[in-house]
């Protein structure tokens, strides 16, 4: 007889732990060789390495053994990442299932706290300014706040950016500085290849820290663009803390409605591929500009 009950279920989570620990290497290698095929693209020192991927990222698996419709199963698994067919021992999820929430809802909560790396704006070159949004509790709390840039950040957007730009682009933390590490690498530099495709002019990037949707419409009376692009990173899901989203306005002003707004959201490996979306931007841009408008009078 046992002794203690509580033995084989610690001796369970162990397993687990090393079956994720496993797959956490398997994941590490592919993700190195990425990071090195993009190097070339846009010079990034060391210190800005490719974030780690989730423990539990990769393609999405069902536990229900011997399911009545086998097809209509790994057709479900195939259309969504979200969790399908988790299975349960006895009245409670698996250990493994449990452990894959639990890690994802601390990758969101990172991604919400978290700072994006300045090495990673150094080697863009973008200087950073603040809104009114005090600290991420108020930030959560006064949305109105992340529209607003501080007096010291007006003054250094005056100093420092070119006035009245064709295409200015400016990047934001938002709720995810996650997505920005992420993404920026490979989004940034094919929206600025795209843009000199086209023969657009850019104006002086810079990065908005505690920033909301609607700074676009301080900054556009600021500086007065023909167009504004936010990449901004959006509120984390249980599936993936790293999804950026790019809101664009022709002439963004005070009282811009949302309407008006022409938006290009899910970037990131599992959505939008970062690369085909900073190329899209550009073409959604130069339409713009062509039709003099942006958001539902768009003609897309």
């Amino acid at each position: 007889m046992n002794p203690n009950p509580t033995i084989p279920l610690d001796q369970l989570v162990d397993k687990v732990m090393a079956e994720l620990e496993r797959k956490l290497a398997s994941i590490a290698s592919p993700a190195t060789a990425t990071a090195t095929a993009t190097a070339p693209i846009v010079p990034v020192t060391a210190a800005t390495a490719e974030p780690v991927p989730s423990v539990f990222e990769g393609e999405p698996s069902s536990h229900v053994p011997d399911p009545k419709w086998e097809e209509g199963m790994q057709e479900l698994l195939s259309s969504t990442p979200a969790r399908i067919g988790v299975w349960r021992t006895g009245t409670r999820p698996l250990t493994k299932e449990i452990l894959k929430f639990r890690c994802d809802h601390a990758a969101a909560i990172d991604s919400v706290y978290g700072t994006v790396d300045q090495a990673l704006l150094d080697a863009f070159s973008l200087f950073s300014v603040d809104t009114k949004y005090g600290n991420t509790e108020n930030y959560l709390k006064r949305p109105d706040m992340g529209r607003i840039v501080t007096d010291e950040g007006v003054e250094l957007i005056r100093s420092r950016c070119k006035m009245k730009p064709q295409v200015q682009v400016v990047v934001s933390d938002g709720l995810s500085a996650n997505a920005v590490d992420a993404n920026m690498r490979d989004v940034y530099p094919a929206l600025m290849d795209s843009l000199q495709s086209y023969g657009l002019s850019a104006g002086t990037p810079f990065f908005v820290r505690g920033g909301r949707v609607a700074v676009m419409d301080h900054i556009g009376e600021i500086l007065q663009p023909e167009v504004l692009v936010l990449l901004i990173g959006e509120r984390p899901g249980l599936v993936s803390s790293q999804s950026m989203s790019a809101y664009m306005c022709f002439r963004p002003r005070r009282g811009t409605v949302e309407s008006d707004r022409t938006v290009i959201s899910n970037i990131h490996r599992g959505g939008t591929p970062p690369v085909e979306a900073g190329a899209y931007i550009g073409t959604v841009l130069k339409k713009m500009l062509e039709q003099q408008t942006s958001g539902v009078n768009l003609d897309i």
